[in-house]
């Protein structure tokens, strides 16, 4: 356990405003901040950092929580990661405490340290002219790298034996434990540790700050799999890291592009073309779009001309409009991917073809058309339909006049009539958006898809009232000491949700600690998505002018009812219930 005062410092010495504006750009709303949310695609801000309270919240998505949540979210790290990131960031050394039993995590600076250990063995047995022979031929040959790139992306080569790596790592003194938890060993059943990349070449995975986070390795045949990539780890979660990024970064700020493995990233950036970087054995997700948006301007998608290419392109393209970045799409002839293309035609027909790279409805309407026979009408009109729908979700209007005359000169049909029909189609998706809106309005109201507080549902009445007394509770001293002393009168039985129990007792046991409330440390007791909740209803709460004592004592006295007739259905005590309630309504009216 690190210590609340430890916790505190590192609290205050990382500076909010400071920390998420190395990730987000954040623009100057009054006295708070706003900005392009990291945790979700949006187009306008609805991200708010709040430097008086040190917490942000997204008013889209909400994420929420102190610069030690959104440290875990970004990083995907656990809070005890988190926290040592930061502290090594603001100079803070945390004390070494002994483990509390069980299997401890192994930390990411320590995944680091392995990992380098692990880069520098398969280098070794790479250059080894006996161990690596095979594999330098196959690189250098094969694949027609010189010596400078195999030396620059750091690869090498891992030996076609069950425990050469295994036993190196634990002589350079990485415990058993230690090698499972950063996927480089594996137990067997008969509880031997066995090396997982063998006979493969290997290819280190660096973060932009220099950091060897995984590695992805791939056999030198035909076998499968072809490629064998490392799993998450306390250090790397492969969805939010692209290959070749550590020295993309320097030359990708007009234009980035993202290529599906990493031969193609390597023979791209040894040609010269520098902005090239790969997802890692992943399609792409919301979090390598939002990643790339930090980077660069625009986007050429450079993917495989096969059907499975050709899918993830479309997946690509709608993930990078969601986060506003132009995006045009890699048409390769007479060359299954890039690399094969730069060995066989050259840099110079390489880099006319990005130039004449076609944009991203270009290459959409070109699938269309190639579905269809338009000589025939029926074929004309299918095609129609389906770029109709293609222009009608455009939001841009420009970009919409431009794309139908596109479509009404290849359809030869006039941009008038195709026009009318794009109007319908936006009419009807309008419709249709309203009615979405509409019911997840319902649904969220009765608090159903509440993934935080999935007991809401059940009595939403109750939940509301909890969220008023946390929401007090968490915004007001006075009140988390009214709870915490017993002067209100209301217990962690009284509330109904496992989520809103939870964050009673927590409030209420810190509180009432030796060390006083911390926000922060409630991090380790709350995911980052309970603790987003929270600030929620902190920020509830705060903007509301009237929060006095009367409203707190509305909300005990909601829950005490709400209780009294749970246990009321539980045994039966259906008069005793109904005589309470007459009871409370004439009490009511004799005060009116």
């Amino acid at each position: 356990m690190i210590p609340k005062e430890i916790i505190e410092e590192i609290r205050y010495r990382s500076d909010i405003e400071e920390v998420i504006g190395s990730y987000v750009t954040l623009k100057r709303a009054g006295s708070n901040r706003n900005g392009l949310c990291p945790f979700h695609s949006e187009k306008t801000p609805s991200f708010t950092v709040f430097p008086a309270t040190k917490s942000f919240y997204c008013f889209g998505c909400g994420a929420g929580g102190d610069v030690i949540t959104f440290t875990q979210k970004i990083e995907n790290l656990d809070y005890v990661a988190a926290l040592e990131l930061l502290a090594t960031r603001a100079g803070i050394t945390i004390p070494n405490e002994p483990s509390a039993g069980g299997t401890p995590t192994v930390s990411r600076k320590r995944i680091y340290e392995m990992n380098l250990e692990a880069a520098r063995f398969f280098r070794s047995s790479l250059f080894d002219p006996v161990l690596g022979r095979e594999a330098m031929t196959y690189l250098v040959e094969n694949r027609r790298l010189s010596g400078a790139t195999i030396k620059r992306f750091g690869l090498g080569f891992a030996p076609n034996d069950f425990s050469m790596l295994t036993t190196h790592m634990r002589r350079a003194g990485f415990s058993e434990e230690e090698l499972i938890q950063g996927f480089l060993s594996k137990r067997s059943q008969r509880g031997t540790l066995f090396d997982l990349f063998r006979n493969r070449i290997m290819f280190p995975v660096i973060d932009t700050a220099g950091n060897i986070v995984a590695f992805g390795g791939r056999v030198m045949d035909d076998s499968k799999p072809k490629y064998l990539n490392s799993a998450d780890t306390p250090g790397f979660k492969k969805s939010r890291i692209l290959f070749g990024l550590n020295y993309a970064k320097d030359h990708c700020a007009e234009e980035l592009i993202l290529c599906e493995g990493y031969m193609d990233t390597i023979a791209m950036q040894a040609a010269g073309f520098q902005n090239a970087v790969a997802t890692l054995g992943t399609a792409i997700t919301q979090e390598h779009a939002r990643l790339i948006s930090r980077y660069t301007k625009r986007v050429i998608i450079n993917y495989d001309s096969d059907e499975a290419g050709q899918k993830a392109a479309d997946k690509a393209m709608l993930l990078l409009d969601e986060v506003g970045l132009p995006v045009r799409v890699l048409k390769l002839t007479g060359a299954k991917d890039a690399d094969e293309f730069i060995k066989r035609f050259g840099n110079d027909a390489f880099y006319s073809l990005l130039k004449n790279s076609n944009s991203a409805f270009d290459f959409k309407m070109e699938k269309v058309l190639a579905k269809y026979d338009l000589g025939a009408a029926e074929g004309k009109l299918r095609a129609a339909r389906e770029l109709t729908a293609l222009i009608a979700a455009t939001h841009s209007s420009v970009e919409r006049e431009l794309y139908l005359r596109a479509a009404a000169e290849r359809l030869g049909i006039s941009a008038e009539s195709l026009g009318n029909d794009v109007a319908r189609a936006r009419a009807r998706q309008a419709r249709e958006a309203r009615k979405k809106e509409s019911r997840e309005l319902q649904l969220s109201a009765r608090n159903f898809g509440d993934r935080v507080n999935p007991d809401a549902a059940k009595e939403p009445a109750t939940a509301a009232a909890e969220d008023v007394l946390l929401g007090l509770c968490l915004a007001f001293p006075e009140h988390r000491k009214a709870c915490a002393t017993g002067e209100v009168n209301v217990t962690a039985e009284d509330f109904y949700t496992g989520f809103g129990k939870r964050a009673f007792v927590a409030l209420t046991e810190a509180e009432n600690s030796a060390d006083g409330f911390s926000f922060s440390a409630l991090g380790a007791i709350f995911t980052p998505d309970e603790m987003g909740r929270l600030v929620k209803l902190q920020r509830e709460r705060e903007m509301l002018q009237n929060n006095g004592r009367e409203v707190l004592l509305l909300a005990v006295e909601a829950l005490h009812t709400q209780r009294r007739t749970r246990e009321a259905k539980a045994t039966g005590d259906w008069q005793g219930e109904l005589a309470m309630r007459r009871a409370q309504m004439k009490k009511k009216n004799d005060s009116k």
